[in-house]
């Protein structure tokens, strides 16, 4: 029996599986794409601020298209005036909205490893009442072969599920465990970068300006003092 075979035999209850099937395939990619911890959260990046902050150099626009992890440390940077505490609610905030982007699509994930199993075994229970109603029919004893067909039918919905819900459930505990790791190493850099100002002794530069405005304003700055 091939897969088209076991579509058709599988009855109506193997359109839900097929789409929970696509579904589950399309947000496994896509988490396995954008839960890259390198993406989202570079290593070395909390240090390099720091040093960056050292040297008075720090570009808030560049931190915060650099990565979601580098829009954690602006906001932080941006209330470092107002004291550590609001650093440190500013970041925890910033922190809440990554991990909820990085937990996009898991529950969807969790539900179909969770449904698909009893929409297979739906599909079982309502092969096996059409059994039945033929084993009750005048010639349903003689029938055994249309019986024993029909139970390998019903079952094949209950195999569908299952082939659909244990990748699905494997996945989606893996990308729990993925976002776990991340948050910590978000963590690490946002406690490095906190730490660091609390001993900063220095003034606090921060550039407010995209680096290409600067570099746009540079060069109206140049061109008139060339016309002066």
């Amino acid at each position: 029996m091939d897969v088209l075979d076991a579509l058709v035999a599988g009855g109506w209850l193997m359109i839900p599986l097929l789409g929970c099937s696509l579904v589950a395939t399309v947000i496994v990619i896509e988490r396995l794409w954008t839960l890259r911890a390198q993406r989202i959260a570079p290593l070395g990046l909390g240090q390099e601020v720091c040093t960056l902050i050292a040297k008075g150099q720090v570009n808030l626009h560049w931190l915060e298209s650099h990565s979601p992890l580098g829009s954690i440390l602006a906001a932080g940077l941006r209330n470092a005036r107002l004291g550590h505490e609001q650093v440190r609610a500013r970041l925890q905030e910033a922190a809440t909205a990554v991990i909820h982007d990085m937990e996009r699509f898991l529950s969807p994930l969790g539900t179909i490893a969770a449904i698909t199993p009893l929409i297979g075994l739906l599909g079982t229970v309502v092969g096996m009442i059409e059994v039945f109603s033929v084993i009750v029919s005048t010639d349903g004893v003689e029938r055994t072969a249309d019986l024993a067909g029909g139970i390998s039918r019903a079952l094949i919905t209950t195999a569908a599920g299952l082939t659909v819900a244990i990748p699905a459930l494997m996945f989606h505990r893996y990308f729990q465990r993925r976002v776990e790791d991340i948050t910590v190493r978000m963590e690490e850099q946002a406690g490095l970068l906190v730490e660091f100002l609390a001993h900063h002794q220095g003034e606090l530069t921060l550039a407010e300006r995209h680096e290409n405005e600067r570099n746009d304003s540079e060069g109206h700055r140049e061109s008139r003092m060339r016309r002066l």
